[in-house]
């Protein structure tokens, strides 16, 4: 069954980023579908520093995170890989979680071959693996995970001793913010991120 846009368009997108371990994410290209468990996840709010919409500031490359919750916000990082995000929240409250691994679960053969490996270790541990192995990039960008060829699928249930809160990756920068524990993982799942 699809998560509901309602899910997506609460407040709290640190308790939504929580509850979207578990969950399970699918991309159907060409008649293909793939897709995995979400394993951990980051929370990004307009109010803290680590958010690419600090202080509620449009830009182009932000424009979708101001839609309401329930679309996909993509970016390149480093120039290299594409990073896929849920949008929280009513509109014009830039809010999004980053999905940051996945435990594959269906079409691992396509992701495979996608990512050019003969092995499944690890193919979807990290945020720029994951969207390389589901065929997602920017063109998913902006796109209603309702109606789409990308769509999030209630999944198994997760314990909530079972769920680690950390501080966020790669944002330095955020000063004081860099220190809230928006990071969330399963614990003792192989396919979480290293770091």
């Amino acid at each position: 069954m699809i998560v509901s846009k309602s899910f997506f368009q609460r407040k709290n997108v640190v308790q939504i980023a929580k509850e979207l371990l578990g969950k399970t994410i699918a991309t159907e290209i060409y008649g293909q579908v793939t897709s995995g468990i979400i394993v951990e996840t980051e929370a990004y709010s307009f109010r803290e520093r680590g958010c690419h919409a600090y202080q509620n500031r449009m830009t182009e490359r932000n424009r979708v995170m101001f839609e309401e919750g329930g679309v996909a916000y993509v970016y390149l990082c480093y120039g290299i890989h594409n990073l896929f995000n849920i949008v929280t929240n009513k509109s014009d409250k830039a809010e999004a979680v980053l999905i940051r691994s996945l435990q594959p679960v269906q079409g691992e053969d396509l992701m495979l071959e996608r990512m050019r490996t003969t092995s499944l270790k690890r193919i979807t541990s990290g945020p720029g693996k994951l969207t390389k192995a589901l065929g997602i990039d920017r063109t998913h960008n902006g796109k209603d995970l309702m109606t789409s060829d990308l769509w999030i699928e209630e999944g198994i249930r997760v314990a909530k001793k079972d769920i680690v809160a950390v501080t966020r990756i790669g944002i330095d920068y955020a000063g004081e913010d860099a220190k809230l524990p928006w990071r969330f993982y399963l614990n003792d799942n192989a396919w979480v991120s290293k770091h």
